[in-house]
């Protein structure tokens, strides 16, 4: 029976810039090697967290959740070192929340985020560091021949991660690290650190290894034939199993037994299925429920004597539809959603900012009629409310709100000045890498001419859904090729390997997001260098799964250019009236 084990630093496809190990594959062979649980620790992000957690749950194996940190040094800020944060409880989540948040938003540095050694310290609660091997400080410091510095170094980890400080060691077959692991285990003996084995995984077979590597190539605009390139990874750094971890380590079987008994205190539960809406402000203490009901009623009457009712309706029939509504709105615990988009419609319009009638199966809603979030009247046109909201299938209402494109982010920052800039965000998306992108990125990195690389890659149709399979079967002149030709051959292979992985990270077109409290109380934030656009760290499905409220304001250039007509044309009469 091998030692127990369980991979506690590790980076999947979410690092965009270091691994080839997607979630599904990861978890499946997870549970094929018999081992109860596994952690990932993408670097300096949870953008997988909610995928990874749902689905290794689902397997029935237990998620571990953390991150890859870069830390700079007190004494020589250029200086930046490794540290590996798990999180055991909702404590620890909150806060590798908040510096994953500050590192984007205040810590980054060329475009990488880096967090200051302080900062680390006044959140540590809740939280597991791993040394991080030879990339740690302490690592660093041991290679460096400053034995004393690397005490000093251990000695304040143990201060701010009592019991929770874990010296981590690595064989891998990388430059150093047999150096490091003697040094490691002296200093580990002399503090009473305890030791954990990791294998520091960035793909899933050993096979892999040379997908991987192009994909270092790619991201850091390198060849791969590059004799000056730095190579910092191994063939070793696959999901190994128990079986081979025991061999490795057979001479420190502790180190095993630690990885072991250390996922046994992360115990992280997350749920899903509940919503969490800001407070919409009521005059004199009034219930979101009653505010909804008075203004509806009092939208309602407004409509109706200006539009009157549809044929063969009556006002009675609107006031019943109305009741009913209410009463669907108000049970299912969504008054303040409709109570904020009507807010910030009314306001966009009393600011000269083109708003479209509504779409959507929001437009079947007559509250939102009375309120004028929408300008169609659902009766009229037979429009069903159940399309939109229905009591027997709960999911959150979702208004396609489309504003005039050059001036919707003035509605956000209203929404944001409202709510608070702390609890407003826009969504983040992920790009992958698709089948021309991923032969065109692959040639680049394999040397191949921009000719020839381009003569393979104009052979995948512009098909919405194309892959590199589909293709070959597809295109005939592509197949021919690829038995051909062995170049070709090599670089569809490769791309093939790569074809899919997330890539980099962007902003949802129109998603933003109102958080009752600070999002970090919810989700990690990401941004570009600089701090601006903030978005969160999870994407639009996986907000709402965390029970966060996804606004749509979406940008319409035909309202732009109605606009524009419509001020054109009222100006030139003005200069009519004039004459």
């Amino acid at each position: 029976m091998p030692q127990p084990f369980v991979h506690l630093h590790l980076h999947t496809e979410f690092s965009l810039i270091d691994s080839t190990l997607r979630l599904k594959e990861l978890i499946a062979r997870t549970k094929e090697l018999g081992m109860p649980a596994v952690a990932v620790t993408d670097q300096f992000n949870m953008f997988a967290l909610v995928k990874f957690y749902r689905t290794t749950v689902a397997a029935g194996i237990k998620p571990i959740v953390g991150a890859d940190v870069l830390v700079s040094s007190p004494e020589d800020p250029d200086n930046t070192y490794g540290l590996v944060l798990l999180c055991q409880n909702r404590e620890g989540y909150l806060n590798l929340c908040r510096l994953l948040s500050k590192g984007y938003q205040e810590g980054q540095y060329h475009g990488v985020p880096i967090l200051r050694r302080d900062w680390v310290s006044q959140h540590t609660d809740g939280l597991i560091a791993l040394s991080c091997g030879r990339q740690g400080d302490v690592g660093k410091a041991l290679l460096n021949n400053h034995p004393n510095k690397a005490r000093q170094y251990a000695q304040a980890w143990m201060k701010d991660f009592p019991g929770r400080y874990y010296m981590e060691i690595q064989r891998t077959g990388r430059e150093q690290e047999q150096r490091h692991e003697r040094h490691a285990l002296r200093l580990a003996a002399d503090l009473g650190l305890p030791v954990m084995a990791s294998n520091d995984v960035r793909f899933l077979d050993r096979t892999d290894f040379s997908a991987h590597e192009a994909r270092v190539c790619i991201h850091d605009g390198r060849l791969l034939s590059d004799k000056r390139r730095e190579v910092k990874y191994s063939a070793e750094q696959y999901l190994k199993g128990p079986e081979e971890m025991a061999e490795l380590f057979a001479d420190l079987p502790e180190a095993l037994e630690n990885a072991s008994e250390l996922a046994k205190r992360c115990n992280l539960e997350l749920s899903f299925g509940k919503y969490y809406l800001p407070d919409f402000p009521t005059p004199d203490g009034q219930s979101v429920e009653d505010f909804l009901k008075i203004a509806s009623l009092k939208g309602l009457e407004e409509r109706l004597n200006v539009h009157g009712t549809a044929q063969d309706f009556t006002d009675d029939d609107y006031r019943d539809r109305l009741e009913l509504e209410l009463n669907v709105i108000n049970g299912m615990g969504f008054p303040g959603y409709f109570l904020i988009v009507a807010d910030f419609i009314r306001w966009a319009k009393n600011n000269d900012i083109p708003v479209g009638p509504g779409r959507g199966s929001g437009a079947g809603s007559l509250v939102a009629y009375a309120l004028k979030i929408t300008d169609i009247d659902p009766l009229q046109y037979d429009l069903l409310f159940e399309r939109f909201l229905n009591p027997e299938r709960i999911s959150m209402p979702d208004f396609d709100v489309d504003f005039c494109m050059e001036k919707r982010d003035l509605v956000i920052d209203y929404v944001a000045d409202t709510y608070g800039r702390n609890q407003v965000s826009q969504i983040i998306t992920y790009g992958t890498m698709a089948a021309k992108a991923a032969i065109r990125d692959c040639g680049r990195v394999l040397g191949h001419g921009y000719g020839f690389v381009d003569s393979i890659a104009k052979l995948v149709p512009m098909d919405l859904g194309m892959t590199i399979g589909k293709a070959l079967q597809q295109e005939p002149e592509l197949k021919q090729r690829y038995e051909d030709e062995e170049d070709t051959q090599g670089l569809i292979d490769l791309a093939l390997s790569l074809e899919g992985l997330t890539r980099n990270a962007g902003k949802h077109a129109g998603g933003v997001v109102i958080a009752p409290s600070a999002l970090t109380d919810f989700t990690p934030l990401f941004c570009e260098s600089g701090g601006g656009s903030v978005v969160t760290q999870f994407d639009k499905d996986d907000v709402e799964s965390i029970g966060l409220v996804k606004f749509d304001f979406l940008g319409l250039k035909t309202l732009t250019i109605i606009d524009w007509a419509l001020k054109a044309i009222n100006e030139k009469r003005r200069g009519h009236d004039k004459e």
